[in-house]
């Protein structure tokens, strides 16, 4: 009786074809998602205020049903941008 996975070269192809998510190239896989509440608690905010960041575009998340998911690297990414110089 054939096995039902298939240890051929095809499985090893298709496992290297992963899907990717977003357009720099990082597979689904290798994005790690935060909550709204995660978030606000990382950056010391309330929820409002990264509910509104998301609205206006400053955050990038997705949206799951009715609630919002935060790539940690977005997160990430915005906190670097927002350093301010002090001289």
């Amino acid at each position: 009786m054939p096995n039902a996975q298939s240890s051929g070269p095809e499985s090893a192809a298709d496992a290297q074809k992963a899907p990717q998510l977003f357009g720099d190239g990082t597979a689904l896989e290798d994005v790690s998602f935060l909550t709204v509440a995660e978030v606000a608690g990382v950056m010391r905010v309330s929820k409002m205020t990264v509910y509104r960041m998301v609205h206006s575009g400053e955050l990038s998340a997705v949206r799951v049903g009715r609630s919002f998911r935060v790539p940690a690297k977005a997160v990430r990414e915005y906190l670097s941008g927002a350093y301010v110089g002090t001289e």
